[in-house]
């Protein structure tokens, strides 16, 4: 499984790097550009979103039609351009330009969409737990270099880097990334439409899960390095910003610690739903320090508490709406998840620029906990994540169509074939059935 997922991962954790590298410092070097305002900054650091948004859908429908490799090769292409046009802009409205483009190269899902394809189900929470873990690698090393480059050679050399890393992503898809295997499904073109993946209400419930969550990942964003560099008199604690990286990497090392844990009891000990809540209660108390803190380190406990938080989520969220959707809708589902966390991370751009030039980081910190018991009273009131498991059946010793037949049965979610390995996939209702009444049913 590692040789299979370490490409990927270094695929994504690239780009991420590329997008996280200027999230330290672009709300205060994009207050200085001439045009700025505190909304217009807000919308540079959200802005790409949008576009991730737009485009996140059409990347997973096209991946799942044409192939995961050509989307992946064309999203990166589109991101190295937006680079190059923020690493060249003047003023406010040619990085907003950039950011958008940078946005449209919208990969995340068919990334998520081919791990899916490559693992199997019961390994997938680990598989995607090693995704996270070397995007949250390229986090700290972001947190890290952001302010040192930022700080002292200025913001158009870190969107020159991401272009270059991307260039290295691109060598990286040809050169390791192993070819998916070929997955036979007997779904009808009507089955196969765009509305399908909102039949399913889990899937819809992990949707709006992805907004919360990366809607208050920006808002954190936005604030951490305006209050932690602002002056006295505005509310921060002068800090300069090339000493930022000494908040991002403790806080990201607990992070990252708090990943496997919350991976482990999430997938092989079912215990996702609880996770999640334990995760916003983290995040809760994360605003409460930052929104309300006089004390420097007091304001740092509150970030340690929201990277805890954040990075709680991160080994589950892909992996569970990879488990929800059916065999044809991988890239599809997750298109969808991520254009709802990219739509949270725009209009968390927007509201904390706005929130900032209207009111305070305190006014801030309540909006958040607001949205956060909404977030919390959603999550636990959805379906256990962990009600569905697979049956591998070897076709030397199982007919096609008996198993295919099987869908006919209330307690099986679907059947495929993996024609590359040669194995039937019977997908169950764990609260209906077992696995060994499924193989009951074809004796």
């Amino acid at each position: 499984m590692i040789k299979q997922i370490m490409p990927l991962s270094l695929i994504v954790a690239l780009r991420f790097f590329g997008l996280f590298i200027v999230l330290p410092v672009l709300s205060i070097y994009a207050l200085d550009m001439e045009g700025a305002t505190p909304f217009l900054a807000g919308l540079v650091v959200g802005g790409y979103a949008l576009t991730q948004a737009v485009f996140q859908v059409p990347f997973g429908m096209m991946s799942d039609k044409f192939g995961r490799k050509q989307v992946l090769l064309f999203g990166l292409l589109i991101f190295i351009a937006g680079s190059v046009i923020a690493a060249l802009s003047d003023d406010i409205y040619i990085l907003l330009i950039g950011r958008f483009l940078q946005g449209a190269g919208a990969i995340g899902s068919v990334v998520s969409a081919m791990i899916a394809d490559l693992v199997k189900e019961e390994q997938r929470a680990h598989a995607m737990a090693i995704m996270g873990g070397t995007i949250a690698m390229s986090f700290a090393v972001a947190m890290i270099v952001a302010p040192i480059v930022g700080g002292n050679w200025g913001i158009d050399k870190l969107f020159w880097l991401t272009a270059i890393l991307s260039i290295i992503a691109i060598a990286v898809l040809f050169t390791s990334v192993p070819k998916p295997p070929h997955i036979v499904h007997s779904y009808s073109e009507e089955e196969s439409t765009f509305l399908q993946v909102f039949k399913d209400k889990a899937l819809v419930r992990m949707y709006v899960t992805f907004f919360f969550h990366w809607l208050i990942m920006t808002m954190a964003f936005f604030i951490i390095p305006l209050v932690m560099t602002g002056t006295v008199e505005e509310g921060g604690f002068g800090w300069e910003k090339a000493a930022l990286w000494k908040v991002y990497m403790p806080a990201m090392i607990l992070g990252v610690l708090s990943m496997a844990p919350a991976a482990i009891f999430g997938e092989k000990y079912g215990k996702g739903k609880e996770i999640f809540m334990l995760s916003i209660v983290a995040i809760i108390i994360a605003f409460l320090a930052m929104g309300f803190a006089r004390s420097p380190w007091v304001f740092i406990v509150g970030v340690v508490f929201f990277f805890i938080g954040f990075n709680m989520f991160e080994p589950l969220l892909q992996s569970f709406v990879a488990k929800f959707a059916k065999v044809h809708q991988k890239g599809a589902a997750l298109g969808v998840a991520n254009t709802f966390g990219y739509s949270g991370i725009f209009f968390g751009g927007i509201l904390a620029g706005w929130l900032m030039q209207h009111y305070d980081r305190e006014t801030l910190a309540l909006v958040v906990l607001a949205i956060s018991v909404v977030w919390f009273v959603w999550v636990f009131t959805m379906p256990s994540p962990n009600n569905r498991g697979n049956v591998y059946l070897p076709l030397e010793l199982f007919d096609r169509e008996q198993v295919a037949g099987l869908t006919q049965h209330e307690a099986i979610v679907e059947s495929y074939v993996n024609e590359t390995e040669q194995i039937a996939v019977v997908k169950y209702n764990k609260d209906l059935i077992d696995e060994d009444e499924v193989r009951g049913l074809l004796s």
